[in-house]
Order: structure tokens, then sequence, then C-alpha cells
């Protein structure tokens, strides 16, 4: 069954539909508990996104494409400050730079494109992105250490020890082992999935815009892209196809903005390919993306199962912080993997001085002022000072042979 779906019956579609949904749950409704948007709204904009992306990518590309970890810390900080609805505009005009991005390598190609973001750049912004998380996870965990303490080791056993598919379902075997020792202990509160109907239509809600919220969650589309075209990159290589250049990154890059602008139009969490479902396909080397367009409408349909969304919003705190402390800190590693497979050298000044700019620079939430009482922060700055730094700072030539500073003769 490589790569084909010829033979292969409508239940067995549907089955292997179903893995794909089991694959992007866990993450999918994990960023909505975490930011205060809707999992039903979530899973929603998940299954029409990745449906308009296949759309726009005429059906060749095998994606899921389900809820963005890059926008979590400034989906909280819009929704303490102004509210959720002006997140939700935020996330609309994230889109909609993915759409310029789309046309710029339209315009000048992938590789000058891609020059911006080198692994000096990409790999501290990812970093960036999982640390300015991690006291997140840790607040959330403190709350019950034991219970989060037994989701983590739950996500860590299945993550290393489990084979086959259960191997890819490290994030739900952690909420299902988590929620039943919370229940255990009597955190769990059943009213409202008792009180909630079977069938609801999500509650989506409309996006309302400001300067202040645009500027905080749109520049951090810098920061998927590089995200974007390593998941894209990585899925062509499964597949045996480059999809970089048929159909093209302009087009995948377009379909993951138009996917994100109408998660933001309907109160949903910004979208982005995952690389759960890529590992599906290298599991089951079943290439369909008519599979992804069957899971696509499978979780369009579970949105409106309102218990469903009334259990995983009842989802404990501290089961949530287990989750995320494994998947904050696996976000910094991806990136410290990229700096590492690029084998960047950093005894070169120019490199370390890149890294430590937009470490500090994230990491410390820093901010620019900007007129009008507004400012530019946190991730969104470091993304940005990692580009111009790369192109103001020249290469530096390493000598091949460097001088003994043994105090030889001269």
């Amino acid at each position: 069954m490589a790569g084909s779906t010829g033979t292969l019956s409508p239940t067995k579609r549907f089955v292997l539909g179903l893995q794909h949904v089991a694959a992007m749950f866990g993450a999918t409704v994990l960023v909505p508990i975490q930011t205060g948007l809707n999992p039903s709204v979530a899973l929603l904009t998940a299954g029409l996104g990745t449906l308009l992306f296949h759309l726009v990518t005429k059906g060749r590309v095998p994606v899921f494409l389900g809820s963005s970890f890059a926008f979590i810390a400034a989906i909280q900080l819009v929704g303490q400050t102004e509210g959720l609805e002006y997140a939700a505009g935020g996330i609309v005009a994230a889109g909609l730079v993915y759409l310029v991005l789309s046309g710029l390598i339209y315009l000048f190609g992938v590789d000058r494109i891609r020059s911006f973001f080198p692994p000096i750049v990409a790999g501290p912004m990812i970093m960036v992105i999982g640390l300015t998380l991690a006291p997140v996870a840790v607040d959330m965990a403190s709350s019950h250490w034991l219970v989060a303490l037994i989701t983590l080791l739950t996500v860590v056993l299945v993550s290393v020890y489990a084979r086959g598919f259960l191997k890819l379902l490290p994030i739900i075997c952690g909420l299902l082992v988590g929620f039943a020792a919370s229940a255990a202990f009597g955190l769990v509160d059943w009213a409202a999935v008792a009180q909630a109907s079977w069938v609801a239509v999500p509650p989506v809600t409309a996006p309302k815009f400001s300067l202040s919220a645009i500027l905080a969650i749109a520049p951090l589309a810098l920061v998927t892209m590089v995200e974007h075209i390593g998941d894209i990159t990585t899925n062509g290589a499964v597949i045996g196809k480059d999809l970089i250049r048929d159909p093209g990154l302009h087009r995948t890059l377009m379909g993951d903005g138009l996917a994100t602008a109408l998660a933001g139009l309907l109160g949903g969490p910004a979208n982005t390919t995952y690389s759960e479902n890529t590992g599906v396909l290298a599991v089951t080397r079943v290439y369909d993306p008519g599979i992804l367009r069957i899971a696509a409408v499978v979780a369009i349909a579970l949105s409106f199962v309102g218990k469903l969304g009334a259990l995983l919003q009842a989802i404990p705190t501290p089961v949530m912080g287990g989750i995320s402390i494994v998947l904050f800190g696996m976000i910094t590693s991806i990136g410290i993997r990229q700096v590492v497979d690029a084998r960047v050298d950093l005894t070169n000044g120019r490199n370390l001085v890149i890294a430590a700019v937009v470490l500090v620079l994230g990491i410390g939430g820093a901010a620019l002022p900007l007129p009008g009482g507004l400012q530019l922060g946190g991730m969104a700055l470091a993304a940005l000072a990692g580009v111009v730094l790369n192109k103001l700072l020249p290469e530096q030539v390493v000598r091949e042979t460097e001088p003994a500073l043994t105090g030889g003769d001269d």
C-alpha cells in the first residue's frame, strides 16, 4: 500500500483518516485550552483550514493544519490586555503576512527569501518560542505537582518506549492518564460536561482589530514561515516529491496564510502544518492527500459534539502543565537541533552575536517603543533583530591554518 490508496476500501480509508485525527488532536486542542480560546472552534478551523490549504495547493500536498504553538504567548498577552477578540484580529493579520511572504517568494524565488533565515537566525528564534513559554508550563504544573508529574511521566514513557502507532500518541496518552489521576484526586469539574448538549454549534466569534494587537501577533509569521518551510521540506522527503517546486512554496505558504486568516475570522488559533501527521505518513506509507481531507471532515464533525468540547475544557490545569513541560521543551530542542544539524560555527563571533541578541531580546521580553504608545516586543522584535543582524554583519572568513599560540619561534 506504499504511496497509493487505489485498492483500499472506503472503510479502510476512513480508518486511516481517523489515525491522522488522533495524531493531531492533542496538540490542536492544547493551544486553545492554554490561551482561553474554544477547543471546538479550534477543531472547526483546523478542519476548514486544512480543506482550504488542499484547495490552494491543488490537492497535491498531504498535510494537516492544526493549532500553532508559536502564537501562544502573544495570544495570552493580548487576551489579558485587550481581549481574545483582538488576539483573533492579530491572527487574521498574521495570515495576511503569510500572503505577502508568498508573493515575495513567487517574485524573487525560494532561495533569496530563505537567505534571510539561515540556521543561525532560525534556530535561536525557535528556541525563544519554547523558552518564553517555559514559565507558563511550570506555573500550570505547580497547581498540583503530583498530577503534573504523572502526566509528564506518561508522555515520556510513551514517547520513548511505545511501539507502532501508539508511539505517535504520547500527548493523548498523557491527557488520558493525567485526567484519570485528576479524577481520582477530585480535581475534575463534571458539571459543565453533564450540562452540555451532545450536538452544539461551535461558538465562533468575530475578530476585533487594534494596531497594538497586530504588532504583537502578526510579525510571528516570520518565525512560523521558517517552521513551514521545514515541514513542507520534510513532508516532501517522506513522500518522495519536491513540494517546494511543485506545487510550489508560494502556494503552500498561501494556503497556510489563508487558513490562519480564516481561523482568526472565526475566533480560532493560528494554523500551521503538522509534523505529527507527516509522521503518520511515514509509518503507514499511504501518501494520498485525500486521506488528510477525510481527517479534516472528521475534525469539523467533532467540533459539533458539545460534550466533547465541554470535556476538553474540563481538563485540569496540572494535566496541561505536565504535557506542556515536554512540548515547550521540545520546541526549544528543535531550535537547538537546527543549529547543530547545520553545523553552525559558534566560535565565530558573528554567529555568537546574532544568537545572543535573538535569545536575550526574545526571552527577556524586550519591547521597542513605537509612535502612538505602541510597541514591538518579544519574539517579533527578536526575529527582526536576527534578520537585520544577519544581513548587516559581514561573514567572517576562518583561516585554514591559525598561528600557534605556544610562545615558539616567530
